[in-house]
């Protein structure tokens, strides 16, 4: 799959919420808990201790400003792939969990280019699909895959609207010890849990602002004085596929 690629805009392009389903539960992506041997995630974030459960008072997010986004700047992707021990290859089968799409509202003829990552759905249908229960959602909004006991089957893949998650089809070398993959498991974007557990921003962030680029913007949707919350309601904001009602985690400005 190429870095970049033409999308559509659909529907409405308001975000609503929906409560159409019942609360999935939060036990089975506890922070601090051992996700292989050796391998643990500690949680510091919003002054959490090491080893309490990721809290629903807390609803991480992402707003990307598509007009400061440049056109062919792939710095976020890099950022990310370095960050998570992903590959810098962009074959149709090769891994990503970021990558720059063309997008073109079908009503203004409008073009622009943005990151397209897992939204982190209020309402993940990867969730839904899943016959393991590998594909979860923390209770702070975190999309997540428990690499134990993923199948490999891709059912989450066909359910994503946003073509977010990969296979890993090939064996791991020179792996991130606090990003476990395995080949024959599916894999997206995590909003870097690792970086955020220990109250640091996401890697692709972290790169977009080093860069001076400042188009992401991450924090707690649920904060009213977070920086997030602030912009999102003050300003008109995006969900891809809004008509789906999943309420996503990621918001853009200017589509």
């Amino acid at each position: 799959m190429s870095e970049s690629k033409q999308e559509h805009l659909t529907g409405s392009e308001q975000p609503e919420s929906a409560g159409r389903r019942a609360f999935l539960g939060t036990s089975a992506a506890v922070a601090g808990a051992s996700l292989v041997p050796g391998v643990i995630l500690y949680s510091a974030a919003q002054g959490r201790a090491p080893g309490e459960p990721a809290s629903s008072a807390v609803r991480w997010g992402m707003l990307i400003d598509t007009a400061k986004c440049g056109d062919g700047c792939s710095d976020c992707v890099t950022a990310c792939h370095d960050e998570n021990g992903v590959a810098h290859k962009t074959g149709p089968q090769d891994p990503q969990w970021i990558r720059k799409v063309d997008i073109r509202n079908l009503q203004t003829g409008a073009r622009h280019s943005l990151p397209m990552l897992c939204q982190h759905c209020e309402h993940p249908p990867c969730v839904d699909v899943c016959p393991t229960g590998a594909s979860m959602k923390r209770a702070d909004g975190i999309v997540l895959v428990d690499r134990h006991i993923c199948i490999g089957c891709r059912y989450c893949m066909m359910a994503c609207p946003y073509k977010a998650r990969s296979l890993v089809h090939e064996p791991l070398t020179d792996q991130n010890p606090e990003v476990p993959r395995g080949m024959g498991c599916v894999e997206s974007c995590t909003f870097c849990v690792q970086r955020v557990d220990r109250n640091e921003t996401p890697a692709c962030v972290e790169a977009c602002n080093a860069q001076g680029h400042n188009a992401m913007l991450f924090g707690n949707l649920n904060d009213p004085e977070s920086e997030i919350a602030r912009t999102v309601k003050t300003y008109a904001t995006t969900e891809v596929r809004a008509d789906l009602n999943l309420n996503t985690g990621v918001r853009y400005q200017g589509i």
